[in-house]
């Protein structure tokens, strides 16, 4: 079993009078780590908002009919929540009415999840994302030489459950979750009707990693409107595929000011959507895999540990950049990334003379520092 970082997080959380909310994508182990951490017991009470009769239980219920429910039990474990209509406020009436219970939510899209329940449980809850395992996790799990030893495979097939679990089965495991599986719930939100247009887009932003993206060419590209694109990108963004990391300017006039760099959660499912799986050392892609990786997997250790960083990338109109850039407690920090540790680094000189910035490459033999 691979101890995961939220567990500890978690159990920190109860018994706070507050629900705890645990969004993530499909098939990252939010039920396997409930599981874990509350087995079902006298005390325990686990429901399904997939299943008809509990979506049944909840409409237009009453206090009275609740602690009915929940007699004797002192912790709710409501997995799929989104699937509960006016989930917000049902959990609301319970964390009001009921505060000896500990609530606990899950859901894998957050655009249905957050949407209902931002309002009605404000100040009433903790809301954390559960992602793909991390290294850190992994390094914690099996060591730290053992898993640099991975190091070329995750960065071709990447760190979801059940592909790090059965690496035999990884190219079945990823297609099976690439081909619909991580998208069930954008396919079923009643605006989607092409669903083609999505994996299209879905492609051509894995074949930019890392690279600066314009949503006029990508509805372009795939046949839709650029309103269109920029929705799906953040219908993608709220189920946790891929994120956007926006462009940092302040001073110089020349800096870009509202572009993105598109990067996915997991390596595994970019490769996967482009259909390659090949080798590290045959691939034309590996500065790209080596930064989605490094970009990708900070963003989850700073969630996982409470950091509050923000982040960019940085580039002038005449292509100068920094390829990370975070900024915590008023200290700003950037990063180059390079696979070949021997590659040569050149830090804008325009950059380091206008902010007062440390840079550090981060490469193969060094690499750990920067995500443990």
């Amino acid at each position: 079993m691979i101890n995961r970082d939220l567990g500890a997080i978690i159990r920190k959380r109860l018994g706070t009078n507050k629900a705890i909310i645990l969004m993530g994508s499909r098939q990252t182990g939010k039920t396997t780590l409930l599981k874990l951490l509350f087995p079902e017991s006298n005390q325990t009470l686990w429901l399904n908002g997939d299943e008809l009769d509990v979506q049944r239980l909840f409409e237009n219920i009453s206090s009275t009919r609740l602690k009915a429910i929940l007699a004797g039990k002192n912790i709710l474990v409501l997995d799929e929540a989104q699937r509960i209509a006016d989930i917000g406020l049902r959990l609301k009436l319970i964390t009001d009415q009921i505060p000896d219970v500990q609530v606990i939510a899950t859901g894998s899209s957050s655009f249905n999840l957050a949407n209902q329940i931002n309002e009605p449980l404000t100040g009433r809850k903790w809301e954390y994302k559960m992602f793909p395992l991390s290294f850190r996790e992994m390094v914690r799990h099996h060591g730290l030489l053992e898993e640099k030893r991975m190091l070329p495979h995750r960065l071709v097939y990447g760190y979801y459950p059940e592909v790090v679990s059965h690496p035999e089965d990884a190219k079945d495991l990823l297609k099976q979750l690439s081909d619909s599986y991580l998208y069930k719930d954008i396919l079923m939100w009643e605006k989607i009707k092409k669903p083609d247009r999505l994996l299209r887009l879905l492609q051509a932003l894995a074949f930019q990693i890392g690279n600066q993206v314009s949503y006029q060419e990508l509805g372009e590209t795939c046949g839709i409107e650029r309103k269109t694109a920029e929705a799906y990108l953040q219908l993608l963004e709220q189920t946790f595929i891929i994120f956007r990391l926006p462009s940092f300017n302040r001073n110089l006039r020349n800096e870009l000011k509202s572009s993105r760099k598109i990067y996915f959660y997991d390596n595994g499912i970019r490769n996967a959507l482009i259909a390659n799986f090949s080798e590290m050392e045959s691939r034309q892609d590996i500065g790209a895999l080596w930064e989605n990786w490094l970009v990708s997997q900070r963003i989850i250790r700073n969630h996982y540990q409470g950091l509050w960083a923000n982040c960019w990338f940085w580039r002038t109109a005449n292509q100068k950049e920094i390829d990370y850039l975070e900024e915590e407690n008023g200290v700003l920090r950037g990063f180059e990334f390079k696979w070949n540790p021997n590659a040569k680094v050149r830090i804008p000189k325009i950059f380091k003379e206008t902010y007062n910035a440390e840079i550090t490459t981060i490469h193969q033999d060094n690499f750990e520092d920067f995500l443990m």
